[in-house]
C-alpha cells in the first residue's frame, strides 16, 4: 500500500501514561477506568480513543457512500461502542464494537442498506473484519 498519510503517537507509561501526536493536536493522560480496576478520573483510554477513530472514520465513509448513491443526509449521528472483555480461549481480553447509525429523515430500508456498504467501505471495518466483532445498529 502506499501512505497517503501517516498518523504517529508516542505512548508513555501505557495505560497509566500519556499519549501524545507527533503534530502535538492531541496530547492526553491515560488512566485505567474503574471498570477495569484503575483509578479512572481525569484522562481517556485506548478504547475511548479507539472510539473516536472508528465512529470518524465510519460517519465519513457513510457520507461518501450516501453522495454516491444520491441519498442527501443530515444530521447523521453516530456512535461507537468499543466494549472491552475476558477472552475465554486465553485469559486475556478481547474488543466487539456497536456502531448506532441514526439517519434522520431516511427511510429505514434505505439507511440499513447505507450503513452495510458504509461498513463495507469503511477502513476501521476492513481492519477489523475477521478479527473481532462489529455489530451495526440502525437506529
Amino acid at each position: 500500500m502506499k501512505a497517503l498519510y501517516t498518523a504517529t503517537a508516542t505512548v508513555r507509561g501505557g495505560r497509566e501514561g500519556s499519549v501524545e501526536s507527533s503534530d502535538g493536536a492531541l496530547k492526553h493522560d491515560l488512566k485505567i477506568p474503574k471498570e477495569l480496576g484503575g483509578p479512572g478520573g481525569a484522562g481517556t483510554n485506548p478504547e475511548q480513543l479507539f472510539a473516536a477513530g472508528y465512529g470518524a472514520c465510519y460517519e465519513s465513509a457513510l457520507a461518501n457512500i450516501a453522495r454516491k448513491e444520491g441519498v442527501k443526509l443530515q444530521d447523521v449521528e453516530i456512535t461507537s461502542n468499543v466494549l472491552i472483555g475476558k477472552d475465554e480461549s486465553d485469559g486475556g481480553f478481547k474488543l466487539a464494537v456497536k456502531l448506532d447509525v441514526k439517519l434522520p429523515g431516511i427511510e429505514r430500508s434505505v439507511a440499513e442498506d447505507l450503513a452495510k456498504k458504509a461498513h463495507d467501505f469503511c477502513p476501521y471495518s476492513k481492519a477489523t473484519r475477521g478479527n473481532i466483532e462489529v455489530e451495526l445498529n440502525v437506529l
